[in-house]
């Protein structure tokens, strides 16, 4: 019955009146993850250490030192390292890779008595909105098991949408945990880039890249937020300035400006009940006397050719320390260096982060630096201006997490241009490093969930956090 709480404040309610425990908690868990190993949402999982951890948290909650996240059980994406555990980031080339320190995230998670259920599945390095390109297998939806989890972080956003755990942490690079989040009727919170530490993550686009909660409240998502964010003197990208104490003391907001993007409503290539879902709830947020407006964001068009030119870039910089030779996977039909290096990585890496790595190399060549990625880097400069000007005039940005609901398995694998251009509507985030949380928002009429996206100014993410709990109750 672990999976009837919807909030961490509904657990410790149930521990502190000594009517469950964080052992049974863990219990139910991994029962239900055997009932759902068919949705493959885990890449492994840690069932013996898991009732270890749990039986040392109940303790220290009869002890009375039991840490914030104290009954909070927690799946972490396989491409986040926790020492002496394998971690794939879904790929061949990492199988059978055991991790020799752990992840920032990973430390405050535990120092707060978090208990780690297992390693959850994703696309391959992260990579992919369909949770298909990993080497285990794609990830099934819980609401229907012939449609994809979304991606990257399908496996996350499926272990806490079927209640296999109570969170999960993903990644999000152009919408890896919203666009799933969404897919999967949960909750998804992509923070300002620079606010958790990215040490002991394996690097997908190292510009991009973030953690984030998939949780099923705001309230656990402002909790992990709040154990997860601070300076880390192993990652120099992040912000200096320190996070607030709390971002768990949430508000009932005044009344807001928001804006939303027209072509959101207008464009063919939206789905029509997207649209329906988005103009319900603007009807809702005016009848509740905030200001909501439709704007044109001219740089549309360019925000997903700008994305994949820069994180493919970044990517085939990044992947090119997977070589046979430091660690990973190594072609036993290898015969020298150069086939070691053209073998093992040949064999190793899928199709699609092969994909990735010979745009990315192509785009960064002599020839074509300037024309496409330098060229891309002004215009990411354009869309974070344009997109910071208009979070001047208003408090925030709502547009739907992704243009359709979940689609069928195998659909959009065959054509990765209409994968990319699922991105639409999580890129914009992405590229200006803004704070943007998806929120579902019910089912279409084949009972596929659906969400919306808010997006706020840098560091603004106590004002959204505290709206998305409005505006999740609206």
């Amino acid at each position: 019955m672990a999976n009837i709480y919807s909030s961490l404040t509904e657990i410790k309610s149930g521990l502190q009146r000594a009517e469950i425990t964080v052992e049974g908690l863990v219990k139910g868990y991994l029962l239900e993850i055997e009932k759902n190993a068919h949705l493959n949402a885990f890449n492994e999982v840690f069932a013996d250490e898991a009732l270890i951890a749990a039986k040392n948290v109940d303790n220290k909650i009869k002890n009375g030192t039991a840490g914030k996240l104290a009954g909070m059980v927690i799946g972490i994406k396989d491409n986040i390292c926790y020492k002496g555990h394998q971690v794939s980031a879904s790929s061949k080339i990492l199988t059978g890779f055991t991790s020799i320190f752990s992840s920032t995230v990973v430390e405050r998670l535990l120092a707060e008595d978090a208990v780690i259920i297992g390693r959850c599945n994703c696309d391959e390095f992260a990579m992919g909105a369909t949770n298909e390109s990993s080497y285990f297998g794609p990830v099934k939806n819980h609401a229907d098991e012939t449609k994809v989890a979304g991606g990257s972080s399908g496996g996350s956003a499926v272990a806490v949408q079927a209640g296999m755990c109570h969170a999960a942490l993903g990644t999000d690079t152009g919408g890896s945990v919203r666009q799933p989040a969404s897919f999967c009727g949960v909750v998804g919170l992509k923070p300002t880039y620079g606010t958790i530490s990215r040490h002991g993550i394996i690097a997908y686009a190292s510009s991009f890249d973030q953690v984030g909660p998939i949780t099923k409240s705001v309230e656990d998502a402002a909790l992990l937020l709040e154990v997860l964010a601070g300076p880390d003197e192993y990652d120099s990208t992040l912000s200096q300035t320190p996070p607030p104490a709390s971002y768990t003391n949430l508000q009932k907001p005044g009344k807001k400006k928001i804006a939303y993007l027209q072509e959101a409503i207008s464009s063919p290539g939206v789905d029509t009940e997207v649209k329906d879902n988005l103009v319900q709830y603007i009807d809702k947020l005016r009848a509740d006397g905030h200001t909501v407006t439709p704007i044109a964001f001219e740089l549309l068009d360019y925000l997903v050719p700008t994305y994949y030119i820069l994180a493919m870039a970044e990517a085939s910089s990044n992947l090119a320390r997977y070589d046979g030779v430091h660690y990973g996977y190594r072609s036993p039909l290898a015969t020298d260096l150069q086939s070691t290096y053209k073998r093992s990585r040949s064999e190793g890496f899928g199709k699609e982060v092969k994909r990735r790595i010979m745009l990315g190399t192509f785009v960064l060549s002599a020839g074509y630096y300037d024309a496409y990625y330098a060229k891309a880097q002004k215009v990411r400069r354009l869309i974070q201006e344009k997109t910071n000007e208009i979070l001047e005039e208003y408090d925030f940005i709502l547009v739907p997490s992704a243009p359709e609901p979940a689609f069928e398995i195998g659909k959009e694998e065959k054509d990765p241009v209409v994968m990319y251009l699922s991105d639409i509507f999580t890129v914009q985030a992405s590229l200006t490093g803004v704070p943007a949380i998806s929120i579902p928002t019910g089912n279409n009429s084949n009972g596929l969930p659906l969400g919306l996206q808010l997006l706020t100014k840098h560091f603004g993410e106590q004002q959204l956090l505290d709206f998305a709990k409005y505006f999740l109750d609206l």
